[in-house]
């Protein structure tokens, strides 16, 4: 699919779920009781004010692309440590990427090397991992 149009591409099949405990805050999009395969996480570090985005499929770096309504921006993700098959970016919480994914229309896309490209609708779950950072 054409890069530009993204907006207009089928929704990745799946849907937002939200997670806290006292450190880190979570929200995992993926199918219905697959969390554990979620293809994306998006985990607040409460105590670092860092999101980190994650996606499932990669052991190796690559290039991140975040694309919303208004902004794309690609960041090198790197493997997490102590998880097989994880790789994330960091963002501090107040990096207006993340405002960007928070009130895009409707959806955002993140576009990894060697992976299928997610098109993910922007839930209030997302907003609210992204508020807990704040």
């Amino acid at each position: 699919m054409d890069g530009s149009n993204f907006l207009d591409a089928p929704q990745t099949a799946g849907n937002w779920s939200y997670g806290a405990d006292p450190d880190e805050t979570l929200a995992f999009f993926a199918q219905s009781g697959a969390e554990n395969t979620a293809p994306l996480i998006i985990r607040c570090s409460v105590a670092d004010r860092e999101v980190w985005l994650a996606r499932r499929g990669r052991s190796e770096a690559a290039m991140m692309r975040i694309r919303t309504e208004t902004t794309a921006r690609s960041i090198l993700a790197n493997p997490v440590p102590g998880q097989s098959n994880l790789i994330a970016v960091r963002l501090r919480g107040s990096d207006p990427l993340l405002d960007a994914m928070a009130i895009t229309k409707g959806r955002f896309a993140v576009e990894t090397g060697g992976l299928q490209t997610l098109y993910l609708p922007a839930w209030a779950e997302v907003t609210r991992v992204i508020e807990d950072c704040r």
